[in-house]
């Protein structure tokens, strides 16, 4: 989420989809952008996920390993994106040595299953007998020690690749005689179970008897809370139960609004109680002062699922921004726009995503009108979010301008006097605070 919007004018013959003209960017603004949105082969409205991982790859190779490894580092670390980073690992161990990819290999992998994961896709992308590169098995040797018993142990699943197979194959070394005893149980298989809902919904236990049981007992962190509303609905989980759980969890929970559209979406019978919990989760954070334009880009493309398995679009991914935002600004007036632009009435939580969706804005996409028509108010940052396509050129903010672009595109037009940033994590707002406090 680096700053790198240095302007180089627009490039002739390149455009967005919706045929605004292009800002010509560097091979690393471009692997950025590519990366930071990326649920790695997954189609999207415009390209196909195959084109986008072949992009990674070749602009991996056209970048200092420095520059790359900076990127595989955010993408996992503050956007939270699993699949991609280990694309770009894969990629730096065969376009690069040196010690810097063994230990991007040891940050990226923050995941037990990531060791097997980054073999597997190592693999796909240089054939079955390519032999493992230097630095990918010094990095994953490192990775292993990450990891204690229970977590060896929630991922230690069957298929191809093994976490035992990746002992082996890289040689790891345990840090003590600890880690060596729960080694050797890994590979005898007698790793301890542990209480997961997981494990015990896969022996067979009562859904309900073990959700409630983990509630009570607060065995059941908040994401998992979160995800799994609708089998304890399902379940016939006490709703009172789970509804305290929620309320009393948000606090501290560190979730945010994409987390509880993501679960009102899941279990629309209980959007009250999660809408609730989500301002409480929001309602102590650091304020953005002054006057701030949000601008939701509700067009056609917004429409296109975050990932092929996933009920989430872009569009809910947007809103979900632009909650928190409207909960964190001293002063804030929201806009949707499409083929024209639109203020939406001044709501809270899920009805601003609902007031969003029915705002009529239009199906094409006209961000540089929006945004002449915002330059004619008043504002001290205007925040564009979008997948950044354009039929006509946009111009520069009036003050502080940020261009969230939620898609992988390859062409994009919020760079020159606006603050570019890639990717959908919720941690951009973060970033904007920190900026703008000269951090």
């Amino acid at each position: 989420m680096a700053r790198l919007n240095t302007p180089k004018g627009i490039s002739t013959g390149r455009f967005t989809h919706e045929g605004a003209p292009a800002k010509h960017i560097t091979p690393l603004q471009e692997l950025q952008r590519s990366v930071m949105a990326c649920m790695l082969w997954e189609d999207t409205f415009y390209e196909s996920g195959e084109d986008i991982a072949e992009r990674i790859q070749r602009l991996v190779a056209k970048n200092k390993v420095e520059d790359v490894a900076m990127i595989a580092r955010k993408a996992r670390s503050e956007f939270r994106l699993r699949h991609a980073p280990l694309l770009i690992v894969c990629a730096m161990a065969k376009h690069f040595n040196g010690k810097i990819v063994g230990d991007t290999v040891y940050e990226v992998i923050q995941r037990a299953d990531e060791l097997t994961e980054v073999l597997a896709m190592y693999w796909k992308l240089n054939g079955q007998d390519a032999p493992l590169a230097k630095q990918l098995k010094i990095g994953l040797a490192r990775a292993f020690t990450k990891f204690n018993e229970y977590q060896l142990a929630k991922y230690n699943r069957e298929g191809d690749i093994k976490l035992r197979d990746v002992l082996f194959l890289v040689h790891a070394k345990p840090k003590d005689k600890a880690q060596e005893a729960v080694w050797k149980r890994l590979v005898e298989g007698t790793l301890q179970t542990p209480d997961t809902w997981e494990t015990n919904l896969s022996a067979g236990a009562d859904k309900a008897e073990t959700f409630t049981r983990l509630i009570t007992e607060k065995k059941l962190g908040y994401m998992a809370l979160l995800r799994n509303l609708r089998n304890m609905k399902d379940a016939g989980v006490p709703r009172d139960l789970v509804a305290q759980a929620l309320i009393e969890g948000a606090e501290h929970s560190k979730a945010l609004p994409f987390r509880f559209i993501a679960a009102g979406k899941m279990v629309p019978g209980w959007e009250s109680t999660i809408d609730a919990a989500m301002l409480v989760a929001c309602k102590d954070m650091e304020k953005l002062p002054g006057h701030t334009a949000i601008a939701v880009d509700c067009s056609g493309s917004m429409s296109a699922p975050l990932s092929g398995k996933s009920m989430m679009t872009r569009f809910d991914a947007a809103a979900a921004l632009a909650i928190l935002v409207r909960e964190i600004a001293e002063e804030c007036t929201v806009y949707a726009y499409g083929d024209r632009e639109i203020q939406v009435p001044d709501r809270r939580g899920i009805a601003l995503r609902d007031t969003l969706r029915n705002s009529k804005a239009g199906w094409g996409t006209d961000l540089g009108r929006c945004v002449r028509t915002l330059n004619k108010g008043n504002y001290d940052r205007m925040i564009v979010i979008t997948d950044e396509q354009s039929r006509s050129a946009v111009p520069g903010p009036n003050g502080k301008g940020y261009v969230i672009n939620f898609s992988t595109y390859k062409n994009g037009v919020g760079y020159g006097p606006w603050m570019h940033i890639d990717g959908f994590s919720e941690a951009i707002i973060s970033y904007i605070q920190a900026y703008e406090r000269g951090e």
